[in-house]
């Protein structure tokens, strides 16, 4: 095997029972076996944030623009500027996004659970509840 360009994928809207507000996510790569990594560019808009949602083996997120928060359930709200990287470990329970006067753009590192394991890369929840968003 040699080194290859690997195909640009159109830019998907991020789906409603998993975002509020406008998102567009950019899938960079998905790893062929034996990787299981997963990398992605998200843009929100000013406002926009993800649902509640874990990751079978952890997220790991790295500011390219804007300003914009992350928080874990019950945890500090951060707020995230270009170039802060954070990290959410495996099963953690956690939203992200924009701040709501400010855009932001994020690249987010995943990975695949184990393919013999029957756990989803990830799990979706509610979406915030009424004064969750600082916004």
């Amino acid at each position: 095997m040699s080194t290859e360009r690997v195909p640009q994928r159109p830019t998907a809207t991020g789906a409603p029972e998993m975002f509020v507000g406008h998102v567009q996510v950019d899938m960079l790569s998905s790893g062929e076996e034996p990787s299981r990594a997963r990398l992605a560019s998200v843009r929100f808009a000013p406002g926009a944030h993800t649902a509640w949602h874990c990751h079978a083996v952890g997220q790991t997120l790295h500011v390219t623009s804007g300003v914009g928060y992350v928080q874990s359930r019950g945890g500090e709200l951060i707020e995230l500027r270009a170039g802060d990287t954070v990290r959410t470990p495996p099963g953690e329970w956690h939203w992200h996004g924009a701040t709501a006067d400010h855009a932001m753009t994020h690249l987010t590192l995943t990975e695949a659970p184990d393919p013999a394991s029957d756990e989803p890369e990830a799990t979706w929840g509610e979406h915030l509840a009424h004064g969750e968003y600082p916004g």
